[in-house]
Formats: structure tokens, C-alpha cells, sequence
């Protein structure tokens, strides 16, 4: 372990020596135990390093010993587009309450970040490894579009699963297209009758759904914009949509089932190539407000009956119903969300410059296509290979569940003084966001549901919010007309973007991380670029 001798030889870094503090603590050697984020130790015993030793440092220790795990049985990564040991990471103290129960990042050095009282201790200091995405994405700063075109306020904006595309939804009844290159309108989707009130894209790229107030689910091709199928049977309005992952697919890679969520108290899967029912989920006693649709063969649905329904996705059998809420529940996040939205595209081999599999790609081998979708998402479960839902009410709290495993919430998540009206996983997994109508966002640990800080600054209700595909930025859109862009790792207000003229209902960050697009009552679509 050369890198260990290294590390102890580094010169030791000056610093501002406080009141009564002996600088004889840098030369102190502090035991060190490595723990990945499941509780896995990494390295076979403490590592003896000095009390100096920076987070840098502590890199050049964790991707030795992960090469050193690895080589004897000659396994390495799986996956091209990612590599576990040239990945940053972030090192945090085991949680507990000293640390509010989220622990406590080591920003430069171990004495700099920790007291002495924690440092010094005759067991060793036990460290989490967070791995962090490989690549950044650069916060937007200005507003690069404003697209006039719709005729009521836009109420739904998403990004196709590349990036390149964007759509919107509206009361006007129209569902529109935007090139992102021109920054003009591809093509307007008119059929519906009712106000737009949910969109999706296929993880695919292939196809587009929209939903509307009247009940009425239109698919359209993504590149044609042509409409390929009415999907008719719920009796009032839809208001939610979660589409097949693609690892779940046909053997062509095409994502042809569609679950959405109604006021009918029902959730409906379509299969769209042949554009029928193929079953109808009943037990709601209330309107289903969210419908996820998880990587492991679940279905998940919230509703007003202040309780989530774990479905099997095969055949429709309810598997459990989990209760605890005292009022509606209004919105689900999956902690796979984002690799089951994205598909097989790689915002990291774009970040390297390496072809990219998009959606818009041909020539690519179906078996690689599902592949690649399959390892990014259990690699986003981590092990154990569990799926967390994260749900949130109109009681004002939130609850964060293992659903395919047990009925018990692992914590309820208390805080917020009015409704919660959306949650979202980061990409990563390591935190939750929440969106609430007493005008704050606040942040949770992804794995244990423990408050992590409260992001002030909106003067209204926060309607939504979105992530940077490397989590490490959040924006949110409010009723206040402006959109805020938050740096998570100081949780801080990074910038304010001011310009719409009335209030934000919707915002989307692009897989790609290029672009950020908001819309709302002034039926204004605007594009966000750095």
C-alpha cells in the first residue's frame, strides 16, 4: 500500500491555528474505515493516516483500494460509460446526531472539517464513499428564448429522453414540439379537446404521450408528430402517465405499454401498438393522483384515498397497500426515476465526447440498447438492489418506503408547514427534494429520509422542481414568477432568474444538462441556457 506512505509523507498544508489549539494535531494519525453507501467496508482494515490528509488525498486512497479489491478476480466495470475508479467522490462522516443525522462532509481536510473531540478517538473514524457523477453540468444563468405560441397557460414541459427535443402542454388543448437548436416550434399536436394536463415521453424517444381533462390519452410519433393512437376508457380526467422502462421492453427495444393514473379512482395500462386496454387496476376508493412505474415489474399509485398501492405490472395483482398518510398524496418519486427516464441515453459518454446512445441513433443493436438501460439502472439501485418510493401529501409530510419489500415506512419526513406538491430523487440517489406550498424546498437523505436543509428564497408557492443530471443542482419554479437555481453541495441560492410574468408551473432540466425550460401562467415558454 504505497499510497498509504504517500499520503502519511504529504507536506502538511498551513493553516490558521485557533485560540488554545495545539498545531501538533496535524501530525497526529487518525484510523480510518471506509464504508461504501450500502455498508460495505472497503479495504480489509484501518488505514492509519495523518489528521492533514485532505479529501483529495482520501481519493487517491479509496480508487487504490477499490483497483486493489478488484484485480485479484479481475472485475472491473461493465459499463463504458462509466468507471467506479476515476470517479469523484464525496466522503462523509456515518450519520448520527451530532450531524443532524445526515453526517459531515470532509470539504478540505480531516482536522479542518471535523472537532477534535470526533476526530481523536480510540476507535477509528468511520467515512461513507458517495461516488459523484464524472462529469458537471454548468448552471444556467440567462434566458436564451422566450417561444410565444400557445394560447393558455402552459401547465406540462418535459425533455425528450437526449435532450434534443422538448415538449409542453397546455389549456389551449395543444401539445407543441420545440427544435432546440432553432429554438422554433417543430410541430403543434392538436386533438385534444380539454386542457393538457400530463405529458411523457417514451424512454425510447419513439413516442410521446399526452393526456388530457376530458380522459382522452393521444400517442404521437416523436419524429413525425404524427398522432398514432386515441387511447379511450378512463371517465374523467388523467393525471398521470409512467410509460415501460426500457429494460422491461419487447425484444425490439420499444417501450409499447403505458400506465396512467385517472380521477376515475382507476389506473389504466395501454399497450399503444395495438392501442387497447391490456388490464385496469381497481381498489382506489379516491381520484389516483401519481402512477410510477418501477424497473423491477412494479406499478406504484398515490392517491386521494391517502394511500399507495404496490401493483405487479404483469398481471395486475395488488402485492400491498401502504398507509400512514393523513390526507391526499399528491406526488411519488422513484429513486430510479431519472435512469428509467433517460433510457440508454449516456450523459457521461457525452461528457467525455463519445458517441452517445440516443434515442435518435440507428444502427444500434437492440441487445445493447436493453443492456445498456439495464445496467445503468440497477447500478443506480446500488446494493442492495432496492427500490425506494419517497410520497408526498397534502398532510403536509412525507413518507420514504422500500415498497417491494414491506408495508413500514423507513421515516416519516416532518417539516413543511403547508401541502407538499412534488418530490423528485436526484439522479444519484443521495438526496430528495421537496417542493411545498409554504414557499420552501427542502432536502432529505435518500436512504434514511433524515433532514437535510431547508433552501429559502421564493416569496410564493413552490409548484416544481428539477435536477441537474449530476446532482448537484436543483431549479425550482414558483408562484412568486421566478425561477431560483440552488447549489446542493453549500445549500445556497446560486441564482435568480426572474422573467416570466405571472406565476411558474412547470420546469424541466434537459438529460443533457444544456438547458432548462419553464412555463406557466403567462403561456410563455422559456428556454435557460448558461
Amino acid at each position: 500500500m504505497n499510497s498509504i506512505g504517500l499520503l502519511l509523507e504529504q507536506p502538511v498544508k498551513k493553516r490558521k491555528i485557533e485560540v488554545g489549539e495545539s498545531d501538533g494535531n496535524e501530525q497526529r494519525s487518525v484510523a480510518v474505515r471506509l464504508f461504501s453507501e450500502d455498508g460495505k467496508e472497503i479495504g480489509q482494515a484501518p488505514v492509519v493516516l495523518l489528521a492533514s490528509t485532505t479529501a483529495e488525498q482520501l481519493q487517491v486512497l479509496y480508487h487504490q483500494l477499490l483497483r486493489s479489491e478488484k484485480q485479484p478476480n479481475g472485475e472491473g466495470s461493465d459499463d463504458g460509460d462509466f468507471d467506479e475508479g476515476t470517479a469523484p467522490v464525496q466522503f462523509r462522516t456515518v450519520a448520527d446526531e451530532k450531524s443532524g443525522g445526515k453526517g459531515t462532509e470532509i470539504v478540505d481536510s480531516l482536522l479542518d472539517s471535523l472537532p477534535s473531540e470526533r476526530l481523536f478517538l480510540e476507535k477509528p473514524l468511520e467515512l461513507v464513499c458517495l461516488p459523484q457523477a464524472v462529469f458537471r453540468v454548468r448552471p444556467v444563468t440567462r434566458c436564451t428564448a422566450s417561444l410565444p405560441g400557445h394560447g393558455e397557460p402552459v401547465l406540462s414541459v418535459q425533455f425528450s429522453p437526449d435532450g434534443s427535443c422538448l415538449a409542453s402542454g397546455s389549456g389551449d388543448r395543444t401539445v407543441r414540439l420545440w427544435d432546440l437548436h432553432t429554438n422554433l416550434p417543430k410541430q403543434t399536436l392538436a386533438g385534444h379537446n380539454d386542457w393538457v394536463l400530463c405529458i411523457g415521453w417514451s424512454p425510447d424517444g419513439r413516442a410521446l404521450a399526452s393526456a388530457c381533462k376530458s380522459g382522452v390519452i393521444r400517442v404521437w410519433d416523436a419524429r413525425s408528430g404524427a398522432q398514432r393512437r386515441v387511447l379511450n376508457g378512463h371517465q374523467k380526467w388523467v393525471n398521470a402517465l409512467a410509460w415501460q422502462p426500457l429494460h422491461e421492453a419487447t425484444s425490439d427495444a420499444q417501450c409499447r405499454l403505458l400506465a396512467s393514473a385517472g380521477w376515475d379512482k382507476t389506473i389504466r395500462i395501454w399497450d399503444i401498438l395495438l392501442g387497447g386496454t391490456v388490464r385496469v387496476l381497481s381498489g382506489h376508493t379516491a381520484s389516483v393522483t401519481a402512477v410510477r412505474w418501477g424497473g423491477c415489474g412494479l406499478i406504484y399509485s398515490g392517491s386521494q384515498d391517502r394511500s399507495v398501492k404496490v401493483w405487479r405490472a404483469e398481471d395486475g395483482t395488488l402485492c400491498r397497500t401502504l398507509t400512514g398518510h393523513g390526507h391526499w398524496i399528491n406526488t411519488l418519486s422513484l429513486n430510479c426515476d431519472y435512469v428509467l427516464r433517460v433510457g440508454y441515453f449516456s450523459a457521461e459518454a457525452q461528457s467525455k465526447g463519445q458517441p452517445t446512445l440516443s434515442p435518435s441513433s440507428d444502427g444500434i443493436s437492440t441487445e445493447k440498447i436493453v443492456n445498456d438501460a439495464k445496467q445503468r439502472y440497477l447500478r443506480a439501485l446500488g446494493q442492495p438492489s432496492v427500490e425506494r418510493l419517497v410520497s408526498g401529501s397534502d398532510d403536509f409530510t412525507m413518507f420514504l418506503w422500500e415498497p417491494g419489500e414491506k408495508k413500514q415506512p423507513i421515516a416519516r419526513m416532518t417539516g413543511h408547514q403547508q401541502l407538499v406538491n412534488q418530490v423528485q430523487f436526484s439522479p444519484d440517489t443521495h438526496t430528495i427534494a421537496s417542493a411545498s406550498f409554504d414557499k420552501s424546498i427542502k432536502l432529505w437523505d435518500g436512504r434514511t429520509g433524515a433532514f437535510v436543509a431547508t433552501l429559502r428564497g421564493h416569496v410564493g408557492p413552490v409548484y416544481q422542481i428539477g435536477w441537474s443530471s449530476d446532482s448537484r443542482l436543483l431549479v425550482s419554479g414558483s408562484a412568486d414568477s421566478t425561477l431560483k437555481v440552488w447549489n446542493i453541495r453549500t445549500t445556497k441560492l446560486m441564482l435568480d432568474l426572474p422573467g416570466h410574468g405571472d406565476e411558474v408551473f412547470a420546469v424541466d432540466w434537459s438529460p443533457n444538462g444544456e438547458t432548462v425550460a419553464s412555463g406557466g401562467k403567462d403561456r410563455i415558454l422559456k428556454l435557460w441556457k448558461r
